[in-house]
């Protein structure tokens, strides 16, 4: 059976943290909800697979490879496998990665 899911409501901001939530755990790829409070972040690191982040509100900061990008609710980018990247919330944000493991 299908469930509808609104992503913004299914995960909440927690004072001074990140919070994330999976949604679906294969071994192809995942699912990740996650919701930034303002000034928290991923440090740089870098993953085997291909990711696509879609921002599903407020805006963050993301360091792809030493470029920055600031995405706003609606955009998404794809982060290629190995290169090195990083997030940063300047003000509360709630994202969603997808990660292919192919």
């Amino acid at each position: 059976m299908a469930d509808v899911i609104t992503l913004k409501e299914i995960i909440h901001y927690n004072e001074g943290a990140v919070v994330s939530r999976t949604l679906v755990d294969k071994p192809v790829g995942t699912i990740t909800l996650f919701a930034f409070d303002a000034g928290q972040g991923l440090s740089e690191h870098s993953a085997p697979y291909d990711a696509v982040v879609q921002v599903i509100e407020g805006e963050g900061v993301f360091v792809i490879g030493g470029v920055e990008h600031n995405l706003k609710e609606g955009q998404m980018v794809i982060m290629p496998s190995s290169v090195p990247h990083s997030v940063r919330a300047e003000q509360e944000f709630k994202m969603l990665l997808t990660m292919i493991r192919a």
